[in-house]
């Protein structure tokens, strides 16, 4: 496979030091409330964040040391095709997003929640929050890094690459969870996906 070429350098008008942080915040944060969400409702989603789940669901363990340690290999990925920054930025994100979702349900409980509408909500604020991310330079690791990796290389969007490991991973899940947590799970990141392959086109941005 050949060599691809390192990303061209960012343009003047980039975003400063302090859009970045807001952005990885809030990215991080909106990441962190769908598995607070996700994992009250038992469901599962994509990306290396729903391989974290069902590690989760089938072992005790926390999410959170799951889904950081879980993202390492992928960072070699990251540097080698995005960079240093880059690879800087998604681990502070990971590591964000992680911390966030062990602390948050200390403060935030569900009485009820209608699965249809949660799983709206899920692929809503997850979409959001990717793109946020992908936008300010970074990833939550794991196939958004492979998905960014892609998009650049080929124009392949990096929402679509990530549909179809969702179906690897839904496809396990079929086998762990109740099949109507699977079938709301799946409308979930059906609408994460589409969220991003939509909104996340680099040819509209200014910058």
């Amino acid at each position: 496979m050949p060599e691809i070429s390192p990303p061209a350098a960012p343009p003047q008008n980039a975003h400063s030091a302090l859009d970045d942080a807001q952005g990885l915040a809030y990215g991080s944060f909106m990441a962190a409330l769908c598995v607070v969400i996700l994992t009250h409702l038992g469901f599962v989603t994509g990306q290396t964040s729903g391989a974290a789940l069902l590690i989760s669901y089938a072992t005790g363990w926390g999410w959170a040391p799951v889904f950081f340690v879980i993202n390492i290999p992928f960072y070699w990925i990251g540097y080698k095709r995005f960079g240093a920054v880059f690879v800087a930025k998604s681990l502070f994100a990971v590591t964000l997003t992680s911390a966030l979702a062990a602390i948050l349900p200390n403060y935030i409980k569900f009485s009820e929640l209608n699965p249809a509408l949660g799983a709206v909500m899920i692929g809503a604020f997850t979409g959001s929050a990717l793109i946020a991310l992908f936008r300010h330079g970074a990833s939550l690791g794991g196939i958004g890094i492979v998905g960014l990796y892609i998009q650049d290389a080929t124009g392949f969007r990096a929402g679509w690459v990530q549909l179809i490991f969702d179906a690897f991973i839904f496809a396990i899940a079929l086998f762990m969870l109740d099949p109507w947590a699977v079938a709301w799970s799946f409308l979930g990141a059906l609408v994460a996906n589409l969220t991003i392959a939509i909104n996340h086109r680099r040819d509209r941005y200014v910058v």
